[in-house]
């Protein structure tokens, strides 16, 4: 599920760039057929949102590199998160397993 929505996020934003249209939170929440709360809720959901309104005009400059440091730190936290409790999801398989033993 997590993964289908940053690929429908992802494609509304190509869609309003292509398009000429500029990205805004609305826009792409309206073209992903998702709320506006869950695009600024969830970090991955607004960093790929972020990283199109930014485009190319921030890309070289020193805020831009700041920006996208903390985009990319905000997503490792995400993904860092999900795996400590895959880990422990698969300690607790572990033990029920050697106690059916």
């Amino acid at each position: 599920m997590s993964s289908d929505l940053v690929t429908r996020v992802e494609s509304a934003c190509t869609q309003l760039v292509e398009g000429g249209e500029a990205v805004t939170f609305a826009a792409v929440a309206m073209h992903a057929g998702v709320a506006k709360a869950t695009l600024y809720r969830r970090p991955e959901l607004r960093a790929v949102v972020e990283e199109h309104r930014r485009g190319d005009r921030e890309a070289h400059s020193l805020s831009g590199i700041v920006v996208e440091i903390d985009l990319l730190r905000q997503g490792l936290e995400v993904v860092a998160a999900k795996v400590r409790r895959h880990e422990e999801e698969l300690r607790a398989l572990r033990r029920q397993v050697s106690k059916q033993k």
